[in-house]
């Protein structure tokens, strides 16, 4: 059985409402990740009354395969309103500049093979590494020899610094996007987006073609690596990301 409830009329008692109907045929939800920033506050005061964790990502792939099947479905209801619908539309803050006391040294476009991933983190002592499970090559069924396209920042003192904030921002994925001048985008959290840096080389825009079509070839996956210095010796944090999530 599915709720149906006009977005005018949706508060925190019918939220939690239908969870405790969904808990009467099964049980309560252990969490509830939502990508939808409008949705969050909302959630969250349901969640709280029911001590559900409610996990802001926009990495919910089953979520959004199933709200994409719903909207298949839609047109046959008696609630349809003909209005234009996306299910996965998210509107998406302006870019803004990351702080300049936090920007390294140098950075570069860089590449791995999926099945090198695994083997890099072995035996190395890296503060931060977030690999989500869904976003493990074998999890999109890449073959060990697909390139990972990815960008390494040398963040030289701030290197830690750094990696502390973008743990706080939740890094989700990284484009290149061309203009004038040109620049690497970083999606964070729910719907914002951070200007990583600009430039109008022609070299690095080479480069930065490239590594947005080895995006295509990966399913969207790509890496960030944060290091102090290029010495190979240390790292400071890595992210494995994937565009169109």
């Amino acid at each position: 059985a599915y709720g149906f409830c006009p977005q005018d009329s949706v508060n925190s008692d019918w939220v939690v409402q239908q969870l405790r109907e969904l808990a009467s045929a099964s049980q309560l939800p252990e969490a509830i990740e939502v990508f939808r920033p409008q949705c969050l506050s909302l959630l969250q005061l349901a969640g709280d009354r029911l001590n559900i964790p409610v996990v802001p990502t926009r990495l919910t792939p089953a979520l959004k395969q199933y709200l994409q099947e719903r909207s298949q479905l839609y047109p046959t209801l008696p609630q349809y309103t003909r209005e234009a619908y996306d299910p996965l539309a998210i509107e998406l803050s302006p870019p803004v500049p990351i702080p300049d006391t936090l920007w390294g040294d140098r950075w570069r476009f860089a590449f791995m093979s999926a099945g090198d991933i695994d083997p890099f983190f072995r035996d190395k002592p890296i503060p931060v590494v977030d690999i989500p499970p869904a976003l493990h090559p074998t999890t999109l069924n890449l073959a060990s020899t697909t390139t990972i396209p990815g960008l390494v920042l040398d963040g030289g003192r701030q290197s830690m610094r750094l990696v502390h904030w973008l743990q706080q921002q939740r890094p989700v994925s990284l484009n290149y996007v061309a203009g004038a001048p040109d620049g690497l985008i970083l999606d964070v959290g729910l719907c914002d987006r951070i200007i990583l840096t600009t430039f109008d080389d022609d070299e690095v825009r080479a480069a930065a073609v490239t590594y947005q079509e080895r995006l295509t070839a990966s399913h969207g996956l790509h890496f960030l690596l944060i290091q102090p210095d290029d010495s190979g010796m240390t790292y400071s944090g890595f992210w494995l990301l994937q565009t169109g999530g």
